[in-house]
């Protein structure tokens, strides 16, 4: 049942109504009884009643219903369940025996005319439902994305602020941790992380002989994450390490990142290792100008990914 047009007849409806109503019903007493039954208070025509009781030939059956019809339109939301009602027996009308021979036929018509226009009604409506549905759905999106970005934003202030103030650490256990703390917030952030520092504990007791600061996933390929604060340049021993690690993996990338950059025996070393598997360095130096400039992470390890594979470079500094 619409909704709208019960809530009020609009002008087509009720002449409809006017029109169908005394046809489907043969008495004026048996007029007033149907509105009875469709619960309408009998204050609302009990001047019509007296009519019929006393002098019925002075009104129409038609006179009636447009009587009552306005009326219960005219009191808005308290006469809402009889309208609701009325429209109900009308649109679902099929035993017509009620109707005098000659008016049977276009009982019907009306009728089928209520039906069509609630239908049509009908259809508009829930057109008109979805598509308000679907632009609250949109305002919904577009409020989550904003408050989604703000958050982000908001993480990597903090990611910024924890980032900058390591370099007034001077414990250096406490601030290598830290800085895996962040460089992971910082991954996470960009929905890369997979894995947070964990270590590989030897079967036969011999304790922890593998430890990875992380592991990131870009573009479905894994790589493992190895980060340095060194005061020194990173030399061949130091990134062996890590190849190491990554070449023991199938299907394994590297990515390491340091403070005190590389010697040029561990470049070439990284990049002869390329025959084997992506591997890429980066300095913290560049994570830094990445968080001042607001760039993108992902868009910095791509560069340096297609670099590795492209033009055999594992060291490429896009930011500089």
């Amino acid at each position: 049942m619409n909704e709208l047009l019960a809530h009020h007849y609009p002008p087509e409806l009720m002449t409809l109504l006017i029109d169908a109503i005394p046809r489907l019903i043969k008495g004026k007493k048996d007029v007033l009884t149907f509105f009875r039954g469709c619960g309408v208070n009998p204050q609302l025509y009990a001047d019509l009643e007296q009519i019929v009781k006393f002098n019925r030939d002075t009104i129409t059956k038609f006179e009636i219903v447009r009587q009552v019809l306005s009326r219960l339109n005219d009191k808005g939301d308290a006469t809402l369940a009889s309208r609701r009602e009325i429209l109900k027996r009308v649109t679902q009308w099929d035993d017509f025996s009620t109707c005098y021979d000659n008016q049977r036929i276009e009982a019907k018509g009306y009728v089928g005319e209520i039906q069509k226009l609630v239908n049509v009604k009908d259809s508009f409506t829930r057109i008109n439902l979805e598509r308000e549905k679907e632009r609250l759905d949109r305002v919904a999106q577009h409020k989550a994305e904003i408050a989604q970005q703000q958050q982000i934003a908001t993480d990597r202030s903090q990611i910024k602020s924890e980032m900058f103030g390591l370099f007034a650490e001077t414990n250096f256990h406490k601030r290598g941790k830290s800085l895996e703390k962040v460089l992971n917030a910082l991954f996470k952030s960009y929905n890369i992380l997979i894995r947070e520092d964990f270590k590989r504990i030897g079967n036969a007791g011999e304790g922890i002989v593998e430890q990875i600061d992380g592991v990131v996933e870009l573009d479905g390929e894994v790589y493992l994450v190895e980060l340095k604060w060194w005061s020194d340049p990173l030399g061949v021993a130091e990134v062996s390490q890590h190849l190491v690690r990554v070449f023991t993996r199938h299907a394994a990338r590297g990515i390491l990142i340091s403070q005190s950059g590389y010697t040029d025996p561990a470049i070439t070393i990284c990049r002869d290792s390329l025959a084997r598997s992506v591997f890429v360095l980066a300095t913290l130096e560049e994570i830094v100008l990445l968080l001042e400039r607001d760039e993108s992470l992902v868009k910095l390890l791509r560069t340096k990914v297609q670099a590795a594979i492209v033009e055999k470079n594992p060291f490429v500094q896009p930011l500089r």
